[in-house]
């Protein structure tokens, strides 16, 4: 099976690499929009939190006082719990000041930042902050535990498996056992993490 996954790997390679590198080039100024991106995601698909964000950006939501709850569902895309969400993105044009102190701070380590972003950000959980972290090309390594990744870490052995909820100790844990694996079979894990989620969905998204 791993070689299976290797020879998909390097079939898939350039175009992983090139998703990376599009995260590192991300600019300042859209940090905000990745930021409500990953609050929208949980218990939603990627493109209707990409359609969601993009009526948001449309709207200069980050500029101007205006309620995000209408732009959270549509005819062709729906956010689920689109009212704790939107207090929630709400929140966030709040916390946005120090979030970007903490991006700037060259001190902190990625791990570090990812616990800032915990705490400071309503809505965010491991998985959400090392999401945006990625996105933003600032994850160093840190993995994203959504369901995605978990059915594939079970499928590989990784884990014996799939855990009903993620507390800290046990995300810790999983994600030591993803970041082991990666090494094994040489490949990066924000490669490999990126190669699951294109498994899962035929595309390599965000």
């Amino acid at each position: 099976m791993q070689k299976e996954l290797t020879d998909l790997y390097n079939y898939r390679k350039d175009e992983i690499k090139k998703r990376l590198q599009d995260f590192h080039r991300v600019p300042r100024d859209e940090y905000f929009y990745e930021m409500a991106y990953c609050l929208l995601t949980p218990q939603t698909s990627a493109r209707s939190a990409e359609k969601a964000i993009a009526a948001l950006k449309r709207q200069k939501f980050h500029e101007r006082t205006i309620d995000p709850l209408p732009f959270l569902h549509a005819k062709d895309y729906y956010i689920r719990f689109h009212h704790t969400k939107a207090n929630r993105l709400l929140l966030l044009k709040d916390c946005t000041p120090d979030v970007h102190s903490v991006l700037s701070d060259k001190t902190l380590t990625a791990f570090e930042r990812r616990q800032h972003l915990v705490a400071l950000v309503n809505g965010y959980g491991l998985k959400e902050a090392t999401h945006f972290l990625r996105n933003i090309g600032k994850n160093e390594g840190l993995a994203i535990l959504d369901r995605h990744i978990l059915r594939n870490l079970e499928k590989y052995g990784v884990i014996d498996t799939i855990p009903r909820a993620l507390s800290t100790k046990k995300y810790y844990q999983m994600e030591g056992k993803f970041r082991e694996f990666a090494k094994t079979i040489t490949i990066p894990l924000d490669e490999l993490d990126l190669l699951f989620w294109s498994m899962e969905t035929g595309v390599i998204l965000k």
